[in-house]
């Protein structure tokens, strides 16, 4: 009698290429929302331009404030990590 075991992620091999595809797609989202973040951090910085979210146009949803406030702040701190470590290499120079 032969015992069927369920397929797992870890056990089965013939799926680890779909799961290694989607895990792919996510993290070059994820990547790309950040770069976007970070973008919109640089023209603050270097304009004073934001993008506006007025809480009267987010009157139906109040958490979407929240979360574009969220996903600027990450903007801003990829933004100072990356002046940091740029700062700190010998690659990079400050001219003013």
């Amino acid at each position: 009698m032969v015992v069927r075991r369920p397929c797992c992620l870890l056990m089965c091999p013939r799926n680890t290429s779909t799961y290694t595809t989607q895990l792919g797609r996510v993290a070059h989202y994820a990547f790309d929302a950040v770069l976007i973040s970070a973008f919109l951090a640089g023209v603050r910085r270097s304009t004073g331009l934001t993008p506006s979210v007025k809480s009267e146009q987010f009157t139906e949803t109040p958490s979407l404030k929240k979360w574009i406030d969220n996903y600027l702040w990450v903007g801003e701190t990829v933004m100072d990590q990356s002046v940091a470590i740029f700062g700190s290499s010998g690659y990079f120079e400050r001219k003013r």
